[in-house]
């Protein structure tokens, strides 16, 4: 770009590959907990077609599982045949408000709730679950070719579905980012050791599903750039895992993320560690020893807009893919900041969760930031109907209140 080209709008449509977004926005995937039975429901249809109808640019259904062992619990919409017509229900709502519709395709691994599931959680290498009391079971070869092929036939029910887009799972330690982290993935095989064993996997799928779905559908991955703890993947590997992405030639772009369900999830979100409600949450035998660790495991970091920013930009300059920036995004100039600095797309969960027409607010002029106070009281609530307590709070809630002060609104 030269110096007197224009700077590209937040507003302005943008390509995606081999589709073409009417803006910049994209509602990142967060678990809408609408799919008991693992089945689309009306009130699913609903949570994004509202999103769409806000004004984003595309909406990321979240989560799809490959096979019903890589279910994060039982809830989830597994990718079968008999999923499609509702995902294409909902797909058809999408379009009808005028956004793209993504579905984030992935498999829990290590993530899965194996208690819910009724299968062993597998790993890299083999753990202990304190959520199920069970130990996961190590990938085998052939467990990998399995799952290899079913990413290639969840990516082509997805396309039945009428999905424009498919987001390739790659962060917070579900399967694929477990082999990436030294520290979850101690093989000893040609899947472990070197940063190009760990990656092979990763590579592996991505490949499948851009031949499985062809040069006319988006793909994108998430990837974390940081897991957030000792001994996880740190930048400088990500960074090389992305180079080889892009050197690939499979995606369409790549989405940044950090932090890992099962050793530290608030690195992703920042803010406020909603430790009580969380634990309430918990099935009741696991209450009494989330007390004990419950802050040690949700540890609060100081919430900043576009707290990922610095780290990804450092892909900027070193991968050749559209970037999508993601976390902290809830105002309008930290967005449209952010396409001036050179990312393509932004993401943003929690602010659409508390304000879904927030794009058409900020087109329109009637807003400038999200009323989003990043208490994160949204976490707990993913299994049950993902949803901001703020807006549409339910019996039970701990009421929450809102002050301001030198560091800004937060809850109490």
């Amino acid at each position: 770009m030269t110096d007197s080209a224009p700077m590209p709008s937040l507003f302005a449509p943008a390509e995606l590959g081999p589709i073409t977004l009417r803006n910049r926005t994209i509602k990142a995937a967060t678990f809408e907990g609408r799919s008991p039975g693992g089945l689309v429901t009306d009130d699913l249809v609903e949570f994004h077609r509202r999103i769409a109808a806000g004004g984003v640019g595309m909406t990321t259904v979240a989560y799809l599982a490959v096979a019903p062992d890589g279910r994060t619990d039982d809830g989830c919409v597994v990718l079968v045949p008999s999923a499609v017509a509702g995902l294409r229900r909902l797909t058809d709502a999408v379009h009808a408000e005028g956004a793209k519709a993504a579905a984030q395709i992935g498999h829990a691994g290590p993530v899965a709730n194996a208690a819910s599931n009724g299968v062993p959680a597998m790993a890299p290498t083999p753990q202990f679950d304190p959520r199920s009391m069970r130990r996961s079971r190590a990938v085998g070869e052939y467990d990998i070719e399995r799952i290899t092929d079913d990413y290639r036939r969840g990516a082509v029910l997805c396309v039945e579905a009428g999905f424009d887009s498919l987001e390739i799972h790659l962060g917070h330690n579900y399967l694929l980012s477990s082999f990436l982290s030294p520290k979850l993935n101690r093989r000893t095989d040609g899947w472990g050791g070197s940063l190009a064993n760990r990656a092979r996997f990763a590579r592996q799928v991505v490949l499948a599903v851009r031949e499985s779905v062809g040069p006319d559908i988006a793909v994108t991955a998430k990837l974390n750039m940081v897991d957030g703890y000792k001994g996880g993947l740190e930048l400088d590997e990500s960074l090389e895992v992305a180079r080889w992405l892009a050197d690939d030639g499979a995606l369409d772009a790549l989405e940044l993320t950090g932090g890992s369900s099962l050793m530290n999830p608030m690195y992703l979100f920042k803010g406020d560690a909603p430790v009580a409600e969380f634990g309430a949450a918990l099935p009741w035998h696991l209450r009494a020893g989330f007390r004990l660790v419950g802050k040690q495991f949700l540890k609060a970091y100081p919430y900043e807009e576009a707290y990922f920013a610095d780290k990804a930009r450092r892909f900027l300059d070193a991968v050749d893919l559209p970037i999508v920036l993601l976390g902290g995004v809830s105002r309008l100039d930290t967005a449209q900041d952010a396409i001036d600095d050179g990312f393509a797309f932004v993401a943003m969960g929690r602010a659409l969760l508390h304000d879904p027409d927030l794009i058409n607010q900020w087109q329109d002029g009637t807003a400038q930031a999200s009323g989003c106070i990043h208490c994160n009281r949204c976490m707990p609530t993913i299994y049950t109907g993902t949803r901001c307590p703020l807006v549409d709070p339910r019996p039970g809630d701990r009421p929450i209140t809102v002050s301001a002060g030198p560091a800004g609104r937060r809850a109490r």
